[in-house]
């Protein structure tokens, strides 16, 4: 693709009438009201509501329904609701952060391995312990290990995008073959059922306390990723204008890196490995706000958070036993590509 040839391609409109941030905030507040209000115990979302503003001291309930809705709301539902979003958000914003770095629309948060490198951390640490706090700490260190090694590659043969990709392809092929080698090792029949089912991606496990020891280092990297909008939208229009513009390119493309990379191996540490969420939300984003990054990025994260919180609900409530909702991303986001994909197709070039 030249560059004249992908300038004469009209980006993605947004949607006529579409007003961010409004519409989807109030969207991501529903979803998870009705997230909570439903499951195999539903409840009505007025209810949900009044539990809450009884918990606060600003309503009456009876002492026994109270302590009921409790345990069903507070103990089983929030830590799902609450991970389905942080991991959504995440996701979602660190894939389309790595498209506009890479300037390439079907990238996602695993070009430079490090979905892989902390499937194998998590992996590795079932093997070793079995301890959550392990699990989730090997995660988080191999799959900075594994961006780390995609960019030492790339390093080697000059820091240019394509030797980012080609790096990160390397750094994910070893990682896979580590994953292989530890699932070979593991116990066929106690370690290994385990580490498949969760590299199928799962939000069973969330808990209150991993969450809120994990949600500020996500949230600081959501938020940062966002507020580059304006860096990554000077990029798109090339490194040599974005530097006459005044943006730190190398600063600014090594920084997204780093913070998509934090974002994605925490995700994976809460939740194991679920697909789809950031290669299709950024696009479905885009077609709501337009190609620019101010905009996109924020509303990626909503979506993608919205998206999760569809997911889970079905993996919980489809049929007798849970799906991995890794699954269930991959059954939604195939159908949804291929809309989006029938809707963007002219400003993509094969």
């Amino acid at each position: 693709m030249t560059r004249s040839s992908a300038e004469a391609l009209p980006p993605p409109r947004p949607l006529p009438g579409f007003s961010w941030p409004g519409p989807l905030l109030l969207m991501v507040a529903a979803a998870m009201l009705l997230a909570l209000a439903y499951g195999r115990y539903p409840l009505a979302p007025s209810e949900v509501v009044q539990y809450f503003l009884a918990a606060g001291g600003f309503a009456e309930m009876e002492p026994e329904r109270q302590a009921l809705l409790h345990n069903l709301i507070v103990d089983i539902r929030l830590p799902r609701v609450l991970a389905a979003v942080l991991v959504g958000a995440g996701l979602a914003v660190s894939g389309a952060a790595f498209q506009s770095v890479f300037r390439n629309p079907l990238v996602s948060p695993g070009l430079l391995g490090v979905l892989a490198g902390a499937a194998a951390g998590a992996a590795l640490g079932m093997l070793l312990s079995g301890n959550w706090w392990v699990m989730q700490l090997a995660a988080f260190a191999m799959g900075v290990a594994a961006v780390g090694v995609g960019v030492g590659i790339a390093a080697l043969f000059g820091h240019s995008l394509v030797m980012l990709v080609l790096g990160g392809i390397i750094s994910g092929s070893l990682f896979t073959a580590i994953l292989s080698l530890i699932k070979y090792l593991a116990d066929p029949y106690n370690q290994l059922p385990a580490i498949v089912y969760w590299l199928m991606g799962s939000l069973a496990m969330a808990e209150l306390g991993d969450i809120g020891r994990l949600a500020v280092p996500m949230l600081v990297g959501i938020v940062f990723l966002a507020s580059l909008g304006r860096a990554l939208d000077a990029l798109a229009m090339g490194d040599d204008e974005a530097r006459a513009l005044g943006v730190p390119v190398t600063a600014v493309r090594y920084g997204v890196i780093a913070a998509a990379t934090l974002v994605s191996a925490l995700t994976v540490s809460l939740s194991g490995i679920i697909g789809w969420v950031g290669l299709l939300v950024p696009h479905v984003a885009r077609l709501l706000t337009g190609p620019g990054n101010v905009r996109l990025l924020p509303a990626s994260a909503c979506l993608g958070a919205i998206f999760l919180l569809l997911a889970d609900g079905i993996a919980r409530n489809l049929s007798e036993t849970e799906i991995p909702i890794g699954i269930v991303t991959e059954l939604l986001g195939i159908p949804a590509f291929l809309l989006v994909l029938h809707r963007a197709r002219r400003s993509w070039v094969t």
